[in-house]
């Protein structure tokens, strides 16, 4: 009797827990290239018919992010047409398949470890099909938590979504750790010269050890399509299909039934035309949930993730694995503090805090990089930089994305958003090594002080932004948010 009248905490959080590790493939899948990428570039760089460039290694690196694009793009429509539940099911598949693809693209039609252009073609397909699941979990994870979520609780769970990424990053960061073991990654200047040529504890790495790294997502993949096979639809959806008494179930099972009626009269009400068109609301709400996607990725964080043992690297760091696996883990606590204050201090106090901190860390790095004598002062402003965006634009924009949306138009809005944000990881991702690597004149360093002091420009940008344009949504249930933009048009 007390579970209908207060709902099942546990029941909540159990299909929680299972939407959220789609959130944690999207971090695998996006992090694991980080430790497979020298040993990937050491296979294609010994290819007969082609030559394997940085320009090459750039695109192979960042093809997953193509298949996001494409994901996200996708995602407000099969949101509608599929449901969120049956969205989130062809995601995991097409995790599994990537995973599995991208261990062994040779299957079926090309020879075991003879690296081809047409080799590396179909491995980036596989790439590009992991992403489309990526693309697909970024924008229909939250947005799932969302609509099952109480208001009171919504951005903490939602910002549970974020932890699951950041926790997939830093379990992807320690099994390539172990996969790698005893071996090393190959030095570039050994590349294309032919295995022989490799240092005998990287060939490993080089035949066999990317491999691993690829196949391992294979494991949680599998785990989450089985997983999301159990998990009810979401009720808003319900009502936007007319089951309402299914809605009314699962709302009582989370809410308590007496609660639930009255959740099912908003919803019911905020949900009468379903074919709104997406500029209803005005174009001040779509323009907000886009930048807020811009901004989450033009603050350069990818560029770090994606590139972090190579940076630490080129810093001079004996073990770049390890001081990576060491920043993992304060990411993982600083998007804990956000998690426990979104619902206390707001959305924007943490979005307004985490970019000046991320400015702070930023130009800490531009002024640092390179300088005999600096190296733990670049590392520390790099992991302030980070754990800046872990408690602030790494979870808190997936939270407003996922709920500054009316009902009407939060399928079509939430795809627009996230596409905006896949595209911007791909501009900064392809565009950091070159950018990174400008001279103006041999050996000046100029590219180092450049990326990041206008990483850091970017983030007082944000600030602003923030400030000026983003509403506070603290409290609000999703049903508000119709009248919100209403009064804003």
């Amino acid at each position: 009797m007390n579970q209908n009248q207060s709902g099942s905490k546990a029941y909540l959080f159990s299909i929680v827990l299972v939407a959220v590790l789609g959130g944690l493939l999207f971090g695998y899948d996006t992090a694991v290239i980080s430790g497979a990428e020298k040993g990937l570039q050491a296979f294609f760089k010994d290819a007969g018919d082609f030559n394997y460039t940085d320009a090459w290694h750039g695109f192979t690196c960042s093809s997953a992010l193509i298949g996001c694009i494409i994901g996200s793009a996708l995602s407000g429509l099969l949101a509608t047409r599929l449901g969120r539940k049956k969205s989130l099911i062809l995601a995991g598949i097409l995790f599994f398949i990537s995973a599995l693809g991208s261990m062994n693209p040779e299957f079926l039609f090309f020879e075991k470890g003879k690296a081809t252009f047409d080799l590396l073609i179909a491995f980036n397909i596989y790439r590009v099909i992991g992403g489309v699941g990526v693309g697909l979990a970024s924008a229909i994870c939250p947005m799932y938590i969302a609509e099952v979520a109480p208001s009171n609780i919504r951005g903490t769970l939602v910002s549970w979504n974020q932890f699951a990424i950041i926790f997939g990053q830093l379990v992807v960061y320690f099994v390539n750790f172990f996969i790698l073991g005893e071996h090393i990654q190959p030095l570039v200047e050994e590349m294309g010269k032919g295995l022989a040529a490799i240092n005998p504890a990287a060939q490993w790495t080089v035949t066999t050890g990317w491999r691993y790294m690829f196949g391992s997502e294979a494991v949680p993949a599998g785990l989450f399509a089985l997983l999301i096979c159990f998990v009810p639809e979401t009720p808003r959806y319900l009502v936007m299909i007319g089951q309402d008494k299914k809605a009314e179930g699962i709302l009582g099972r989370i809410n308590g039934t007496d609660k639930a009626k009255a959740i099912l009269a908003d919803i019911k009400e905020t949900i009468t035309v379903k074919t709104e068109k997406i500029f209803t609301y005005g174009w001040v709400v779509i323009f907000v949930g886009i930048m807020l996607s811009v901004f989450q990725q033009a603050v350069g964080i990818n560029a770090v993730l994606y590139y972090a043992p190579r940076i630490f690297g080129d810093m001079g760091m004996e073990d770049p694995m390890k001081v990576t696996v060491l920043m993992g883990i304060i990411n993982i606590l600083f998007t804990l503090v956000a998690i426990f204050t979104v619902e206390k201090w707001g959305r924007k106090p943490l979005l307004i805090t985490g970019s000046l901190g991320m400015a702070i860390g930023a130009l800490g790095v531009a002024f640092t990089f390179g300088k005999p004598g600096m190296e733990i002062v670049t590392a520390i402003s790099i992991m302030v930089y980070s754990a800046s965006f872990m408690m602030s634009w790494g979870p808190i924009c997936w939270v407003l994305i996922s709920e500054i949306f009316p009902n009407t138009i939060r399928g079509a809005a939430v795809a627009i958003a996230v596409a905006f944000q896949w595209i911007f990881n791909w501009i900064v991702s392809t565009t950091f090594v070159p950018m990174f690597n400008m001279e103006l004149s041999e050996g000046d360093g100029f590219g180092h002080w450049f990326t990041y002091a206008l990483y850091g420009g970017i983030c007082i940008i944000a600030a602003l932004f923030v400030w000026r344009m983003v509403p506070e949504t603290k409290g609000k249930t999703l049903e508000d948010m119709t009248k919100l933009w209403k009064k804003e048009k």
